[in-house]
C-alpha cells in the first residue's frame, strides 16, 4: 500500500513539476500574494478529479479489453521516453528564464484564468487520464488502486501549494539557469524510470 502511494506520488509530481503556463500562473499569483489558497484549491482538486477518473477509467477498460493496458502502458512509455529526452535537452541547452509580472486581478478572474489553463490544456488530460492511469494499471487490488490515486492526488495538492505560498522563496533561486537544469535533469530521469517501468512490466504479480 506504501509502495503503491509513493508511486503514485513521484509519478504525479513528476508530470506536474515540469514548468509550464499553468505553473507559471501560480508562481506569479504566488509572488503577487493574490487568491493563493482558492487557486491552489482548485489546481489540486482539479487534478484530484481528473486522476480519479483515469485511474478508475483504466479498471473499467481492463475488464472490457484486457489487452488496451498493455497497449497503453507502451504509449505512454514512448511519450515519458520523448518528454525526458526533451527535459534532458533543455537541460543541454539551459537558458531558461521566468518571469512574474501582471497585476493581480479579481477572484474570479483568477480562477476563470486557472480553470482555462487547466481544462483547456490537452496535456492535462494525457498526464492524468492517460499516463497516471496507465501506471496504475500495475496495481490490479482495489487497495492499492486506491493508494495509488491517494498518492497522485496528494501530490498536485502539494505541489500546488507549496508553489503558491513558497513562490516568494523559490523565485529567486529559479531565476538561476543553474537550478533549471539540475530541474530538467531530475524530471528527464524520473520520465525514463517510468518508462522502463512500464515497458517491462511488473516484476511480479501483486498479492
Amino acid at each position: 500500500m506504501a509502495g503503491a502511494a509513493l508511486t503514485g506520488f513521484l509519478t504525479a509530481l513528476s508530470l506536474i513539476l515540469a514548468i509550464g503556463a499553468q505553473n507559471a500562473f501560480v508562481l506569479r499569483q504566488g509572488l503577487a500574494r493574490s487568491h493563493v489558497f482558492a487557486l491552489c484549491l482548485f489546481c489540486a482538486l482539479s487534478d484530484a478529479v481528473l486522476i480519479a477518473v483515469g485511474v478508475a477509467g483504466f479498471g473499467t477498460l481492463v475488464a472490457l479489453v484486457p489487452g488496451f493496458p498493455r497497449a497503453m502502458a507502451l504509449a505512454g512509455a514512448a511519450f515519458l521516453l520523448v518528454y525526458g529526452a526533451a527535459r534532458f535537452r533543455a537541460a543541454w541547452r539551459g537558458g531558461h528564464a521566468l518571469t512574474a509580472q501582471g497585476r493581480a486581478g479579481t477572484r474570479t478572474a483568477t480562477l476563470a484564468t486557472a480553470a482555462a489553463l487547466t481544462w483547456l490544456n490537452p496535456h492535462v488530460y494525457l498526464d492524468t487520464l492517460g499516463l497516471i492511469g496507465a501506471v496504475s494499471t500495475q496495481y490490479p487490488a482495489l487497495g492499492q488502486k486506491l493508494a495509488f490515486g491517494a498518492g497522485a492526488a496528494a501530490a498536485s495538492f502539494v505541489f500546488f501549494f507549496s508553489l503558491g505560498y513558497g513562490a516568494r522563496l523559490l523565485a529567486p533561486t529559479m531565476q538561476s539557469a543553474r537550478a533549471w537544469r539540475l530541474l530538467d535533469l531530475g524530471i528527464g530521469a524520473v520520465m525514463w524510470a517510468l518508462a522502463a517501468g512500464l515497458i517491462l512490466g511488473p516484476a511480479a504479480p501483486a498479492g
